[in-house]
């Protein structure tokens, strides 16, 4: 878990200019992924300021400071430089006033910049800060992109996770984390995994140690992180277990308190794991788009029943 995002990180993440603050100032933390529009603030009413937000300043906000006089701007930006405010940040490239400047150097609190616009701009802090500073749990398995979707695969130890996830890679898909899968939760219904630093692009093959994926296939074969969509268990296939034939058991999992469709294969000698791994993949995505084999086949069945018992 992130507790906190330093500004020097948040302005290479974003491109954003510095306009003024050192690299103390550029040391600051960012606790909180909300972001504050001070328009109240600039009137004087401090009574619910939330000093410790990223302050945003938009068309709006340098508009009614403008026609502010310079006193008035300098004491109400004093006002607004606090102890924990992390930074200011100016959107759409607008000019800023020597008063702002004056204030921020007085408080070694960063002035950023950004030329995009101030919507689209709140939206990327936002999501940026809350996938940074949102709790993280970490799960064992393999996280593959196969055909854009994120499949987990997880299974007993020793079950071949880390070679199926090789050979899918050969085969055109991305590795994203193995062994080790770091998820946190992006929103209500989105799970999102990545690596573990020390991990990321390695993988671990029994007999042959740890490879390094993204040298040996290139940077097209590895991806930073992916959406967890599916996950797929392997287990040791037993000739006394019965296994669903047509796919109609609906199973889910839960992982970072989001609900994930789960699905279970049994292997043994003979099955080509990361093929079958390729096809669920594509089931699951043919499913999610209004299409069900197992529905289709069940339907073929109710018409040829119906058809014999006419005759």
């Amino acid at each position: 878990m992130s507790e906190v995002v330093k500004v020097s990180e948040l302005v290479q993440f974003l491109g954003l200019e510095i306009v003024t603050g050192d690299e103390e100032a550029l040391t600051r933390h960012i606790t909180t992924g909300d972001i504050s529009r001070p328009g109240l603030e600039l009137t004087g009413y401090f009574n619910y300021y939330s000093h410790n937000r990223l302050q945003l300043f938009g068309n709006k906000e340098i508009t009614f400071a403008q026609r502010m006089t310079e006193d008035e701007r300098l004491m109400v930006m004093r006002r607004m430089c606090c102890e924990d405010t992390p930074a200011f940040i100016v959107s759409r490239g607008l000019e800023v006033s020597k008063e702002m400047v004056q204030a921020c150097d007085e408080y070694k609190i960063p002035l950023l910049r950004s030329k995009i616009s101030t919507s689209r701009l709140m939206g990327e802090l936002s999501s940026y800060l809350e996938g940074e500073l949102a709790p993280r749990t970490n799960v064992h398995g393999v996280l593959v992109d196969v055909y854009g979707l994120g499949v987990l695969i997880q299974g007993d130890s020793g079950i071949g996770k880390s070679e199926t996830a090789l050979e899918l890679v050969q085969r055109g898909h991305r590795l994203i984390a193995d062994d080790r899968v770091d998820i946190y939760k992006q929103d209500e219904l989105t799970l999102i995994g990545e690596p573990a630093k020390v991990l990321e692009h390695l993988i671990e093959i029994r007999g042959v140690g740890i490879i390094d994926v993204m040298n040996l296939f290139g940077a097209s074969a590895v991806r930073g992180s992916m959406e967890v969509q599916l996950v797929v268990y392997l287990e040791n296939w037993t000739q006394e277990k019965t296994y669903d034939r047509l796919g109609s058991a609906d199973e889910v999992v839960q992982l970072g308190g989001v609900d994930i469709p789960r699905i279970k294969i049994p292997v043994k000698t003979g099955r080509n794991v990361s093929i079958i791994v390729e096809v669920a993949a594509m089931n699951f995505r043919a499913k999610s788009m209004g299409y069900d084999a197992t529905k289709e086949f069940e339907s073929r069945l109710s018409r040829l029943i119906e058809e014999n018992s006419g005759i």
